[in-house]
């Protein structure tokens, strides 16, 4: 099967990724928890990795980067960690549901408000992000890449637009690995990663990085083989937000693969730019079809026919041409509202630098075919 989905989960991974996978897998320990070599030596993988997702982008240490399952998780720790009654929140149409779900939750329990920023010509302005910042604004949350259309948003203006109060934290899931994203540069306060997209990882792999400005609260209680003589969690990080026994194989994943893009980054997004082009001018030239994305790094071109339901085209790209996509709302409902595609949602074909532009014409003459 040609896979098209990778804005979803990546695809195919590095020899590197699936090696590391695999030998973590024949024999790891649990790091942090005994003092025995292999447990010793599965920690300092740990510490590497850490190490390695502060320097890629830009953050604050390896203090201030703990491990999660996925990015909706990372999401989570920042948005219930950090945000206390009376707070408000300003965020964008183009948000996962892994912001607006919390966001919505902490609202209609009394405890937050917030407002959502409408596009501008298909992506978000900082100067209507900034003319919604309120005095007791605590955090504006925005997308570093749009799911649906892969359309990028301008962070480092949206933080100059913004009061110095205010808490920046940066959704990458689409944008890591895919864009550069430099924390101290840009002043993002928190970053929430998903290591089985752009960087390369498994699933079950992803990250939250922040900065000396948040003092996440822990959102999961556990043991985390520092002060277990205390029922009190660690004050200090990483251990405060990291309950539980880490998954080495999925943290051995995102090692090798921000290892991995470290010497490729411009390399892919060229690629990912030049598939993302290549399909849009192709459907944009069939007539019962219309292209929603731009050209961009992140690989993500949405698309519709005019009459048939998206996850009808999906099925039928599956069941008969063995191409993988993804129909429906990509669990972006406001984006859909923005884009007047919510009834019948968005095809979603999603490169990753391992697709050719060989496969791309197999997707092109299947779409003919409608």
């Amino acid at each position: 099967m040609i896979y098209f989905d990778n804005a979803a989960t990546g695809g195919r991974k590095p020899d590197c990724v699936v090696s590391a996978v695999s030998s973590a897998a024949k024999l790891c320990a649990n790091p942090g928890r005994s003092g025995h070599k292999l447990s010793l030596a599965c920690a300092s993988a740990v510490l590497d990795c850490r190490n390695a997702l502060s320097e890629y982008f830009g953050g604050y240490g390896f203090e201030r980067t703990i491990f999660t399952k996925n990015c909706t998780e990372a999401l989570n720790i920042a948005i219930f960690g950090l945000l206390s009654p009376g707070d408000h929140v300003v965020t964008t149409c183009m948000e996962h549901n892994s912001v607006l779900r919390p966001l919505e939750f902490l609202k209609k329990s009394g405890v937050i408000t917030y407002d959502v920023c409408p596009l501008t010509n298909g992506n978000v302005s900082p100067e209507e992000i900034a003319k919604r910042i309120k005095p007791q604004t605590k955090l504006v949350a925005v997308t570093s890449a749009s799911n649906v259309t892969g359309a990028v948003p301008p962070l480092a203006e949206i933080r100059k637009a913004l009061p110095a109060r205010v808490l920046f934290l940066a959704d990458g899931a689409q944008g890591g690995g895919h864009i550069p994203i430099d924390m101290a540069e840009t002043g993002i306060d928190a970053l929430a990663l998903a290591g089985h997209k752009g960087l390369l990882g498994i699933q079950g792999s992803g990250a939250l990085l922040f900065s000396e400005r948040v003092s996440p609260r822990p959102l999961l209680f556990g043991g985390t083989g520092s002060e277990s003589f205390s029922l009190d969690m660690p004050d200090f990080y990483p251990d405060a937000l990291e309950a539980g026994t880490l998954s080495f194989p999925a943290v051995s994943s995102l090692l090798e693969g921000v290892r991995y893009l470290f010497g490729k980054s411009r390399e892919i997004s060229g690629s990912l730019l030049f598939l993302t082009q290549y399909l849009i001018e192709a459907v944009s030239a069939l007539p019962d079809w219309k292209v929603y994305s731009r050209p961009n790094p992140c690989g993500i071109v949405a698309f519709a026919h005019r009459e048939i339901q998206s996850e009808l085209v999906a099925e039928r790209l599956s069941e008969e041409f063995s191409v993988a996509v993804r129909g429906g709302l990509h669990c972006a409902p406001l984006m859909h509202e923005a884009l007047g595609t919510r009834e019948n949602g968005l095809v979603r074909a999603s490169f990753s630098h391992f697709n050719r532009r060989e496969e791309a014409d197999v997707l092109i003459r299947a779409l003919r075919s409608f």
